[in-house]
């Protein structure tokens, strides 16, 4: 049974699956990046569990992968193949692409950006499946984006594409690492609203997904954190729909888990913020946490030349 190798590396596990060119997921596993052992160490243990994958694909199915999509997190240049910076992994200019490549015994495979890869997979078959032109939103440690057009994913000149979390709303705001002040990850991202609910409520333990309940609860310190975190968001998302005109906004990442709680109070104030603009579908994320696993198999996928344009873009 023809298919592909598809694995998204994270900063604490590695996801991969084997996927047939239906988008069956065929074999699933999972184990840890080990981040703690070094660079050189993970790079290995993605090479290996390549090779695994592979190697159980022939047992299974009788022959070996077709193709192979990775996604990681960083600085990734994808058309050359390289992961070019990953802060929470450690390495600089790791020619992954060609080294996955060899291990693989010479089959084509994709190297792509965790959130972008990510946001492919729910533009083609997830929350924005049928909408040509979208924007997904990932709110999580930080935020990032990725720009969806006609079934594929805009990387950028120079690969930095959709970076919305660095979008300026708060000028002369709070510092952010990429060196500027007010940055909308410092006001809207899960790691911002734990942090700023606990300092509100006064328990350093307390994370978003607590604020979240507070909220539900009615608690009126609560409301005001997280009603600071929907406007910054709000600000952040009708620039970049003024910029992009997509026709559906696809919100994933932690935060989204908090469902209604949410995107109630942020259709409310989208709406309240945009004039001439037409505001797009806002709707949750629908894959979780297996979106970018799938949309590194949708990467390996469309390296295979078919005869069926279906089989690349179901």
């Amino acid at each position: 049974m023809r298919h592909v190798i598809a694995l998204d590396v994270g900063g604490t596990g590695m996801k991969a699956a084997l996927v047939g060119m239906d988008g069956e997921l065929l074999h699933r596993s999972r184990r840890a990046t080990g981040r703690e052992r070094g660079p050189d160490a993970v790079v290995a243990d993605i090479l290996g569990f390549a090779a695994e994958l592979r190697a159980h694909g022939v047992r299974r199915y009788g022959e070996p992968a077709s193709a192979a999509g990775v996604a990681v997190p960083g600085i990734v240049d994808a058309a050359q193949g390289v992961a070019v910076y990953a802060a929470n992994l450690g390495w600089r200019d790791v020619p992954l692409r060609a080294l996955l490549a060899e291990r693989l015994g010479g089959v084509p495979v994709a190297l792509g950006h965790d959130v972008r890869t990510g946001g492919l997979a729910e533009g083609r078959i997830g929350a924005g499946r049928g909408a040509d032109r979208f924007l997904f939103v990932a709110l999580g440690t930080g935020i990032a984006g990725a720009i969806g057009i006609d079934g594929r994913v805009e990387a950028g000149a120079h690969g930095f594409a959709g970076e919305i979390g660095h979008v300026v709303v708060r000028p002369g705001g709070a510092p952010c690492p990429c060196g500027q002040r007010g940055c909308l990850e410092r006001y809207a991202s899960a790691a911002a609203v734990s942090g700023a609910w606990a300092a509100a409520c006064g328990d350093p333990g307390a994370d978003a997904a607590d604020c979240a309940k507070a909220v539900e609860a009615g608690d009126a310190r609560a409301r005001r954190v997280w009603q600071e975190a929907v406007d910054a968001l709000a600000d952040g998302l009708v620039t970049a729909l003024t910029l992009l005109d997509p026709g559906t906004l696809i919100i994933g990442g932690g935060l989204a888990e908090a469902g209604e709680t949410l995107f109630t109070p942020l259709r409310e104030a989208v709406r309240r913020r945009v004039t001439f603009q037409k505001p797009p579908s806002l709707v949750p994320a629908a894959l979780g946490d297996t979106a970018g696993c799938l949309g590194a198999g949708l990467l390996a996928r469309d390296l295979i030349d078919t005869t069926d344009p279906s089989e690349v873009t179901t």
